[in-house]
């Protein structure tokens, strides 16, 4: 071997170690698999972790709902897109792209949201960190209910008996504890915060 050819194979070695080589080179293969990552059973009475808890605490932060609101959750939608829900962002907390199509331009949209299981049924919770107004997600799926959640077809529902709200909270509080603040903060602003259900349906249904 000449020594052009050892030293091309010597840099080539030494790039396919660094660590951003490597995490891109995972990304790359995830996103090359043909079968997306369902999302997994997220049972909201089990205990969360105490990193996840942690986490948690800092999302509830002025700090950490800026860098949620501007960095984590405009970046996610990408990420799970690339890897089909493999990784993202959110890291400890239960997070899948949900798909809608724009109220108005019928176009489709991606976010990704926080999620638990209430039986065969998923739950999200139309937050937004407490803001004022409710995401364009939740008027996307008001309009047109069929939507897909981490590649699966589902239809969405939005829940409005106050018992069954209340249950609910209970569960979404155990999943994700800054809920209750964004709730008292939609409160000031006469916000009330939507909770939805998904529940499957067939492909190829409208």
């Amino acid at each position: 071997m000449t020594k052009r050819a050892t030293r091309s194979a010597t840099l080539t070695t030494r790039r396919e170690t660094r660590p951003g080589f490597i995490l891109a080179n995972r990304l790359c293969c995830a996103a090359r698999s043909r079968r997306p990552k369902q999302p997994k059973y997220v049972d909201p009475t089990q205990p969360r972790t105490l990193f996840s808890r942690a986490y948690a605490g800092f999302s509830a932060t002025r700090l950490g709902r800026f860098i949620s609101a501007k960095i984590v959750w405009r970046i996610d939608p990408h990420l799970l897109r690339l890897t089909r829900g493999r990784f993202g962002i959110g890291l400890v907390l239960p997070t899948a792209l949900l798909e809608t199509r724009g109220a108005k331009s019928g176009a489709r949209r991606r976010n990704a949201v926080i999620y638990f299981h209430d039986g065969d049924r998923v739950t999200i919770v139309a937050s937004k960190a407490g803001h004022e107004r409710h995401p364009a997600w939740f008027h996307n799926l008001r309009a047109h209910p069929n939507v897909t959640f981490g590649g699966i077809p589902m239809r969405a529902t939005v829940v409005s008996d106050e018992a069954e709200r209340e249950r609910l909270w209970t569960l979404a509080d155990h999943v994700f504890a800054p809920y209750a603040r964004y709730r008292r903060d939609a409160a000031k602003a006469s916000r009330t915060i939507p909770i939805v259900q998904l529940t499957a349906r067939e492909s190829h249904a409208t």
